[in-house]
């Protein structure tokens, strides 16, 4: 008797562990209860606050337009040297790619989010296919915000602060949102991945890949620009 129970537990501890191992099972249980009500909180207030920044860059480089369309060679408060340029950049084609300023998305787009984040704050939960059409949209302006950075980078050669400000908050409240839909399910992944995503963004990791997609865009910027910049 005693026998055929090893024998059985030493069958379970081969094969049919690794056929166990693809389901999808959370080995810690908490992490498939919604996140406390203090986490969703402090991804809401971080979302808000770099919302707002974002916001503020959006009205400045609205305004700015305003400024060029008037008057094309308007000196602009943040037009330091060859480099820090915000009318170099503010009139070239990808500046007004979709027919006015880029800025007035920023407006729309930054309006929104801050909006979600203030109803998280106030203890709402969104149904889950507004959160994915909050993501998908979310990531499109992400997406966008970087490839306009790369366009100034290489293409343009001119650097507005502005527009770095909203790169930086556009990964921000990216980043925020994301973890968001991750640690709560709205975005699901399948087999083990899913849970392993859960604990990543419960305990913060996903903020050493923000930052340090900050960080690099900021080496970027002064390994090219640094004597310009700092001269």
């Amino acid at each position: 008797m005693g026998d055929a129970t090893r024998s059985s537990a030493n069958e379970l501890d081969g094969d049919d562990l690794d056929d166990f191992d693809e389901l999808d099972v959370d080995p810690d249980p908490d992490l498939l209860e919604p996140p406390s009500q203090a986490w969703r909180a402090r991804t809401a207030i971080e979302m808000v606050v770099s919302g707002a920044l974002g916001l503020l860059a959006s009205f400045v480089l609205s305004i700015d337009a305003l400024k060029l369309a008037a008057d094309p060679n308007a000196d602009l408060g943040c037009n330091v040297n060859a480099v820090i340029s915000c009318g170099t950049v503010a009139l070239s084609p990808e500046a007004t790619l979709f027919g006015f300023p880029n800025a007035f998305l920023g407006i729309a787009a930054e309006a929104v989010v801050i909006t979600v984040a203030v109803a998280v704050l106030g203890r709402v939960v969104f149904p889950r296919w507004f959160m994915l059409g909050a993501q998908a949209i979310y990531t499109l302006g992400f997406l966008f915000a970087w490839w306009l950075f790369f366009v100034s980078y290489f293409g343009i050669g001119a650097l507005c602060p502005w527009c770095l400000l909203i790169t930086v908050t556009t990964t921000l409240v990216w980043a925020g949102l994301t973890r968001l839909n991750v640690r709560e399910g709205v975005i699901s992944f399948p087999g083990r991945w899913g849970p392993a995503a859960r604990r990543f963004v419960e305990h913060g990791n996903d903020w050493f890949v923000t930052v340090a997609l900050i960080v690099l865009m900021a080496v970027a910027i002064l390994v090219k620009y640094g004597s310009i910049i700092l001269a």
